[in-house]
Order: C-alpha cells, then structure tokens, then sequence
C-alpha cells in the first residue's frame, strides 16, 4: 500500500505541473507570433525588371534600357551586364536608381549578332534582354 501510494502522489504532482505548465504557455502574449510582425521583420527582396527600347540596332547606334528596381535603395548604380560566351561581363555603362525605383541606362553596342543583356547590382539581376547588333 505504501508503493501505491507514492505512485499515486508523484503522478497528482506530474499532472499538477504538467497542468500549469500548459496554463502559462496559453497565457503567454501573442503579439510577437501575428503575421503581421513576421511580415514587417523581413527585409523586401530585391528585385529588377528591364527593356530594351528597341530590339534591332546598328553598330555603335545608342538605345536605352530602362526597368524598375524594387527593394533597392535610390542613388544606388545598377550595371549593364552582357554574356561573353558563358560568362557575363559589366560594362561601362551605368546609371543611378532615382527616388521613384526607376532607372534608365543608355548603351551601344559594337558585337554584331544577337547580344544577351541583363541590368545587374550585387547580386540582384533582372531578366536577359535581347538586342540585335546589325
């Protein structure tokens, strides 16, 4: 009867602390778990958009290419990158993102053919852009 009874008060004591345990883990705030906190916690991700103004040029004829730069600080450069075989090259030519998150590069291009474009800061990218050099 003695082993019975000691089972019997350690599992009274279990369910007790079990019990309250719970109780303050229901009573605890929530307001760092609202999906709204979470959201405003994480940073945007950058993001950059681009076109071409036109599709075919002549050597060395100037055309621009503008886009949106989303999640990236204004006054910060973004570059003209062109794929040189497998690699992609940065060019000289560059432009300051304004207030607004917009940009506008003019280029010119001398590689005849088909020319693979793409605007480029750190390592946030915008899609290929294609322009042919006649």
């Amino acid at each position: 009867m003695n082993r019975a009874l000691r089972y019997t008060t350690v599992g009274v004591i279990a369910v007790s602390l079990l019990a309250g345990g719970s109780a303050a883990a229901f009573a605890a705030p929530q307001q760092l778990h609202t999906p709204a906190a979470v959201v405003a916690a994480a940073p945007a991700a950058a993001s950059l958009t681009a076109k071409a103004s036109a599709t075919t040029v002549n050597a060395w004829q100037e055309f621009r290419i503008s886009g949106a730069a989303k999640g990236i600080k204004a006054g910060t450069k973004v570059t003209v990158q062109q794929k040189q075989g497998t690699k992609w090259v940065s060019l000289p030519a560059q432009s300051p993102v304004n207030s607004k998150g917009a940009y506008s590069v003019r280029v010119k291009l001398g590689l005849k053919g088909v020319n693979q474009l793409r605007i480029g800061v750190g390592s946030t990218v915008s899609p290929v852009v294609k322009v042919t050099v006649r």
